[in-house]
C-alpha cells in the first residue's frame, strides 16, 4: 500500500471519527430570558424580600431596578386591575383582606401597583445528531424557573407584596416521525401538482 494512500485512509476516518463524537455538539440549543436581571428564581425572591410594606416607596423600587419604565416584564397595574385580582364578595369581606389591600381598597384610584414577571428557560436538544437531523428522534430537555410578584402602593408608597412562582422547571419533550423527512410528504405533495 502506498504511503499517500495509508494516510488518505486515516484522515478519512479521523474526520468521521471526529463528526460523529462532535455530533451531539451541533443540535441546536435554544433559550429564553425575560429576568428582570435576576439570575435565579432566589434573586428574584430576595429581591422581593427586601421591599417593606408601609416603608419602601416607588423610587426605592426603581432605584432597587423595579422601574416599568426602564426595566422589561413589569405591568403597570391600575386601581381597578388590583380589584379584579382581590374581588370582594359575601364570602370574602374587605376586613378579612390583608390591612394593606384595605388601604388600597379604601384609597380608590390613588392605589396602583406593579406586576413582575421573570423566568428563564433553555431548551436542548439531547438526541442523536443524524436521527435529529433527519427528523426520526426529537428529544429535547427544557430546564429553568419562573416567578411573579404582585406590589400594590398607595400614594407611592408600598403597602402590599405577593411573590411566588417554580423555582425549578424541567421539562422533556419527544417528537418522533417513523418516516423521517418524508413524515409529512402528503401535505406538501398537493402544493407541488398545484392542487
Amino acid at each position: 500500500m502506498k504511503a499517500g494512500a495509508f494516510f488518505g485512509w486515516h484522515a478519512w476516518g479521523a474526520a468521521l471519527l471526529l463528526a460523529v463524537v462532535g455530533c451531539t455538539s451541533l443540535l441546536p440549543r435554544s433559550s429564553s430570558d425575560a429576568t428582570t436581571g435576576w439570575h435565579s428564581y432566589e434573586e428574584a425572591r430576595a429581591a422581593m424580600e427586601q421591599i417593606r410594606p408601609g416603608t419602601t416607596t416607588r423610587a426605592e423600587l426603581n432605584a432597587a431596578g423595579l422601574d416599568p419604565y426602564k426595566a422589561p416584564n413589569i405591568t403597570i397595574l391600575t386601581y381597578s386591575d388590583i380589584l379584579l385580582r382581590f374581588p370582594v364578595t359575601a364570602a370574602l369581606t374587605l376586613e378579612e383582606l390583608d390591612e394593606g389591600l384595605q388601604q388600597c381598597f379604601k384609597a380608590g384610584k390613588k392605589c396602583d401597583g406593579y406586576l413582575v414577571q421573570a423566568r428563564e428557560a433553555k431548551r436542548t436538544r439531547t438526541g442523536n445528531f443524524w436521527l435529529d437531523s433527519l427528523r426520526f428522534d426529537r428529544p429535547a430537555e427544557t430546564r429553568g424557573w419562573s416567578f411573579s410578584a404582585l406590589i400594590v402602593m398607595v400614594e407611592d408608597v408600598v403597602v402590599y407584596t405577593l411573590y411566588g412562582g417554580q423555582p425549578l422547571v424541567t421539562e422533556h419533550t419527544r417528537e418522533r416521525n417513523p418516516l423521517g423527512p418524508l413524515q409529512g410528504w402528503g401535505d406538501t405533495v398537493p402544493s407541488l401538482i398545484g392542487w
